[in-house]
């Protein structure tokens, strides 16, 4: 079989290929025209003739040390009008928003696309005219310059922190070509065509064409870890040409090749050029290229020209878009503000209305109200309109947004202060990245993962193997222990050829770094298994083209290698054919045991007890791999070797043809046994990944893994149980394919359930499948593609194909009901898939969902899915920082998600909605005392309050205690949050804050100014005080409404607090205070003196808050608004409890239960493996590995040699570990 190269397209009748991660869809034009041809010349049907068309040159044209070249006109695009610049970026990034001259203006610009800060700007418009001024124009300048001043310094703030990241990478440094020679400069100068020369543990800071290095043959190895998150070493190669004839200064100043390749695009895995030097062409591709992210590694010195630069570079167009992020309560809000603006619109109408009446009925006629205008009765209504609107603006408070941003200023402090998210072994604390999400955290309803490196440690450990049927690892002691003494004894030969089969078959290469040896394995798989034949005495010394040399416990052997045969998706297996010593020849593999059984031989032994222990090690998600062997005579071999070598050269389809010989040699093999590898999972994911599912949050895994390694990784951390039933790709498509050939299916407005059976159901679908499935192609192809599909409809009589959507609709109809199966599944695993499809499938399922999606990665293939989401979290580990710099919070491991969400999400998003609902009532309950003092003064825009009590009243007399509930209120502990995961539930639903809370506050703000009014003005209707006086007056009742609202909104937030500390007591009697502090301050008549204009409720307070009656009017006011809100809060606790209130009553027992299970864990296992017998993924790379290279003989130019001190070492060390035990 041979291996395919992408998975096939739409229309193809073959499946897709489960192995075969498909190519981005980011096609350039050359490309989908070419397909569109190719689509014509297998079409049937009579086409016009079109004439020979000439070959397009490629749109990548770029000339070797010549920077001249790529500012050719023919190379430039237009910018804007007539303004042209090349169509090649720079090498330097930009991330920022702001520059110094731009700052201001586009923050102001982007600040007043608020509606309310708009609304403001227009309402201080309002008041600096006379005519309509109700209010002092300070009023509502101090607030807004306060709103735009923070806002714009949290802006600043962060546009620093990018500005600084930019720096530090675009002044990194580098060598480059310039006037023949050498000379150091920043990243940010390089520009396409540069040479440059790159060291040992540089970063790569474009993507370059390797021309030459100082490894034989220009090989140079290379750490992925930024793009891909695997922390294994992959090799380059620079062309043999370039190798030889670029490795001094001079040639390399010489060199002035013409490059032509593909445009740049966000494909990982693929790169098409071809190189014209000295009228000679040379093929380009990925194994040629050094990409911008990458890191050299054992490479000392290479030389590269730099292709793609800057913005144009693959791990750049695989960043995605920067979206703007606003959580649901945002968008929320904006919508009650609006709401608010229509409310206050129709008062105000209702008022001027009012106004318009009462002055043609009595105001007109009353000479005392004479103002000396001779303005109509219309055109005064009009005017107070416009005074309503100033006086009534309260009701959207400016200062909510202040308030909003310090809440969650102080919400990301405590992520980042908290030392139970803190991993100590790598000194990273928690980092909330952004602090505008915060309260989303509490409403996230799926998780979009990585498993590289984010689930997984990406380490791989030996720890279980049967050999001759018998298995060694029940316990360390027991795999230690005996196999060394077998070892040292040399009684079983079987256990000596196990381990000489695991140092001889591989393809890991070997350096030596002082007294250690180092291996570099294409996959950690085999690292593992090669470092545990070392650790049992058969250490891998080196390798030349055709030998392999290691040490047998105490003394050194070298063998012949005859051929090697490699790993590829399809064999699932290597083998290696040595020449031993003694002149033996020995084939040795090793792979997947559904591939290792089929060329069994039929009198090996050991098969079932071997499959036995397959089995158990599958069942403990443990990655295996059969071991075998075969002896072959001089004469097969020589038979063999001819075959091989006709194969190797054959020029159609080599690789069917290699597989082919291999096939025959690989036959009739002995079994020795098995090893099982434990990819180790992070510490806590399966109990994180459990807890978060009672929380009723769905969790899929998007990976480039394959589906075996994919699906054990499922099991092992628990994503994936016993009783789940697993649904492949071939399943989904043939359902959806009956769901589309319903004929009723445009029209049913209720969707049907996919799964109808019991039980719990999985999903595992890959790469290819979401192609075949989703259709997800660029639209340029699919106009292509339905353009032709239509035509062959139309003059022909035979049916669509059902697999092809014809119209926007099906496709529509297709992705919803992936989505609504996937849902269904309570498990969900996308394997083989590329970055740009994780990032489809999170788009596709927020907007088909409408659902908050939370997405975590830690490599860069993993900052398109991390971006889309509404919320992205970064893993800040070994794999490096690109996630992170992309995220809107960062930790050190998965298990702190669990955290993040149900202690800290879930108190932020509690927090701000109690904080919204009590802010909307607040404000209704001042601003509203206005509206029914209207009734009383001709609705004449006269307010009910003193000037400064409304300029103060949001800013000093009712902020703090609201501010305070707002950071630190808690309805249970943060231990309490992690136990009851279904406390999560709430804010999924988003039960704590919406329309019906908004108006349960509205009409609760309109009792409190009800009762606010009407009983002072009851109480001062007919009244005398003690000393014959009767303070009825206008600034008297002010006082008395003033100081009644005051109490009861800061009692009421008292009510409202379920966290109490010494801080919030403090908050809510020092509001208090503070009130009648300033409030006698500002009736003084010293301050009157002073400013005589300002202040004009001289004596006021002092007056009126000297009658008791007044006091006892207070708290009668304060009692009635008050006892309502106390009954109503009892009854539903008793008799309509929420879930946070039956746990809150619990409480004790739960902590009592909490310390009872601390104790259990110290004796209990952390994690019981599973007991369904399944395959386990097999221990294998997931490209071809490194024998390709070994063959060739590139890698090395002469048998290294082992240093006489370093195998003496190793020999030492050998014979201790054999002999520790006794």
């Amino acid at each position: 079989m041979s291996v395919r190269a992408r998975a096939p397209s739409q229309g193809s009748l073959e499946e897709p290929d489960d192995e075969v991660v498909p190519y981005s869809d980011d096609e350039t034009d050359e490309e989908l025209q070419s397909e569109d041809d190719l689509d014509r010349s297998e079409d049937q049907l009579p086409e016009p003739e079109i004439g020979p068309a000439p070959a397009a040159e490629p749109g990548w044209s770029i000339r070797a040390n010549d920077r001249e070249y790529c500012n050719q006109p023919q190379f430039k695009k237009k910018v804007f009008l007539c303004i042209k610049k090349s169509k090649y970026s720079g090498n330097a990034i930009k991330t920022y928003k702001y520059n110094f001259f731009t700052f201001v203006p586009r923050n102001l610009c982007e600040q007043f696309k608020r509606a309310a800060n708009l609304y403001f700007l227009c309402l201080l418009i309002l008041q600096i005219i006379p005519q309509i001024s109700t209010l002092p124009w300070y009023t509502t300048l101090v607030p807004l310059v306060l709103v735009l001043g923070i806002t714009a310094i949290k802006d600043l703030v962060d546009d620093l922190a990018r500005h600084r990241m930019d720096k530090e990478i675009n002044n990194r440094r580098c060598d480059v070509l310039l006037n023949g020679r050498f000379v150091e400069t920043r990243w940010m100068n390089l520009q396409v065509g540069d040479v440059v020369r790159l060291k040992k543990n540089d970063f790569i800071p474009a993507d370059i064409l390797l021309l030459s290095s100082s490894n034989p043959n220009s090989l140079c190895y290379v750490e992925t870890a930024e793009l891909d998150g695997e922390t294994n070493l992959k090799f380059k190669m620079g062309l043999k040409i370039t190798d030889e004839r670029l490795q001094e200064e001079d040639q390399l100043a010489r060199f002035n090749a013409l490059i032509l390749c593909e445009e740049p695009n966000n494909r990982l895995d693929k790169f098409v050029g071809t190189m014209i030097w000295d009228s000679e062409r040379y093929p380009l591709d990925l194994d040629n290229m050094l990409l911008r992210g990458c890191k050299i590694r054992n490479t000392d010195v290479c030389h590269g020209l730099v292709i793609f630069a800057g913005n144009d570079t693959k791990i750049m167009r695989n960043g995605g878009k920067t979206r703007f992020k606003r959580t649901r309560i945002d968008k929320l809000m904006n919508y009650m503000v609006y709401t608010i603006f229509v409310l206050l619109v129709l008062l105000c109408a209702g008022l001027a209305i009012g106004h318009t009446y009462w002055y043609e009925s009595i105001g007109s006629k009353a000479w005392y109200l004479y103002d000396g205008l001779n303005y109509s009765s219309s055109y005064r209504g009009f005017l107070s309109f416009w005074g309503y609107i100033i006086i009534l603006n309260t009701m959207v408070p400016i200062s909510l947004y202040v308030s909003v941003e310090v809440i969650r200023l102080g919400q990301s402090k405590f992520i980042n202060w908290d030392l139970q998210m803190y991993y100590a072994d790598k000194d990273t604390p928690a980092k909330a990245r952004t602090t505008t999400l915060n309260e989303q955290l509490g409403q996230i309803e799926y998780i979009f993962s990585d498993k590289t490196g984010t689930l997984t440690q990406n380490i791989m450990a030996f720890k279980k193997c049967t050999i001759t049927g018998r298995t060694y690892g029940e316990t360390n002691h027991q795999l230690y222990h005996f196999l060394v003494s077998c070892i040292r004894s040399k009684k079983d030969p079987q256990i000596l050829e196990f381990f000489k089969l695991l140092s001889l078959c591989h393809t890991v290469m070997v350096e030596q770094k002082g007294d250690e040896l180092v291996y570099q394995a294409a996959s950690p798989d085999e690292g593992a298994l090669v470092t545990a034949a070392c650790n049992f005495g058969f250490v891998f010394l080196s390798r030349t083209q055709d030998t392999i040399t290691i040490m047998e416990m105490d003394h050194e052997e070298t063998y012949e290698m005859l051929a090697l045969l490699d790993f590829n998706s399809d064999r699932k297996r290597m083998s290696i054919i040595l020449r031993f010593p003694d002149g033996k020849i020995r084939l040795y593999c090793k792979g997947a045991d559904t591939v290792i059984y089929q060329r069994l031989d039929a009198n090996s032994k050991d098969k079932e007890t071997t499959q036995e222990a397959l089995d158990t090690f599958a069942n403990e998600t443990l990655r295996t791999l059969c071991l075998c062997y075969k002896d072959i005579s001089q004469a097969e071999y020589d038979a063999w070797a001819r075959k091989h070598q006709v194969a190797s050269v054959s020029m159609g389809n080599r690789e069917e043809v290699l597989d082919t010989v291999y096939e025959e040699i690989e036959k009739n093999l002995l079994l020795i046994g098995a090893t099982a590898i434990e990819d180790k999972l992070q510490d806590g994911v399966p109990e994180t990944i459990a807890k978060l599912a009672k929380a009723d949050i769905k969790i899929w895994v998007l990976t480039g893994d394959k589906k075996e390694t994919a699906e054990n990784i499922g099991y092992s951390c628990q994503l994936l149980t016993d009783d789940m039933k697993i649904h492949y790709g071939e399943d989904v498509k043939n359902r959806q394919t009956q769901r589309r050939n319903d004929p009723q299916g445009r029209n049913k407005k209720l969707k049907e359930l996919f799964f109808t059976e019991p039980g719990k159901n999985a999903l595992v679908i890959t790469g290819g499948w979401l192609n075949e499935i989703l259709y997800e192609k660029k639209k340029k192809r699919r106009r292509l593609r339905l353009k032709k599909l239509r035509k062959r409809y139309t003059n022909s009589s035979n049916p669509p194909d059902s697999s092809q959507p014809v119209d926007d609709w099906e496709k529509e109809k297709r992705q919803e009901d992936f989505v609504d199966m996937a849902c269904e599944c309570s498990a969900v695993i996308c394997c083989r898939v590329t970055p740009k499809q994780k990032a489809n499938v999170v788009s596709l399922v927020k907007r088909c969902k409408k659902a908050v999606t939370l997405s975590i990665g830690d490599g860069a293939n993993d900052v398109n899915m991390i971006k889309t989401a509404d919320i992205g979290v970064g893993i800040s580990g070994q794999e490096g920082m690109q996630a992170v710099m992309s995220s809107d919070y960062a930790f050190a491991q998965f298990r702190y998600l669990e955290r993040l969400l149900l202690v800290h999400g879930r108190w932020s998003y509690i927090r701000m909605c109690k904080f919204l609902r009590y802010f909307f009532y607040k404000n209704f309950a001042f601003t509203l005392v206005h509206f029914w003092f209207s009734f009383f003064n001709g609705f004449s825009s006269q307010t009910a309050y003193e000037d400064w009590f409304i300029a103060l009243y949001n800013v000093c007399y009712s902020s703090l205690p609201v501010l305070l509930v707002g950071l630190l209120d808690q309805d249970v502990n943060d231990k309490i949050s992690l136990r009851c995961p279904k406390l999560y539930l709430p804010g999924q639903q988003g039960s704590l804050f919406n329309y019906r809370n908004f108006f349960i506050s509205l009409f609760h703000g309109i009792f409190t100014s009800l009762m606010t009014f009407f009983i002072p003005y009851g109480a001062f209707l007919q009244t005398m005080g003690q000393d014959g006086e009767a303070p009825s007056d206008y600034q008297s009742f002010a006082v008395v409404a003033a100081s009644s609202l005051i109490i009861t909104v800061n009692l009421q937030i008292s009510l409202n607090t379920s966290y109490w500390t010494f801080v919030n007591f403090f908050a809510v009697l020092g509001s208090i205070a503070i009130y009648f502090g300033i409030m006698f301050d500002i009736h003084s008549a010293g301050i009157h003196v002073i400013f005589p204009t300002t202040f004009t409720f001289t004596g006021a307070a002092s007056n009126a808050l000297r009658q008791p009656y007044l006091w006892l009017t207070i708290i009668l006011t304060v009692g009635i608004c008050l006892l309502p809100v106390i009954c109503i809060q009892f009854l539903c606790q008793t008799i309509w409890p929420s879930a946070g209130d039956k746990v809150h009553r619990n409480r004790k027992k739960y902590e009592l239960e909490d310390e009872e299970d601390e104790r259990k864990k110290k004796k209990q296992p952390a994690f019981q493996r599973g007991g369904r017998s399944r395959r386990s993924a097999y221990a294998f790379s997931h490209s071809r590995g490194y024998a390709d290279l070994i063959a060739s003989g590139r890698s090395i130019r002469q048998r290294p040699r082992v240093r006489p001190e370093l195998r003496e070492s190793i020999r030492e060390k050998t014979l201790y570990l054999l002999g520790w035990l006794f």
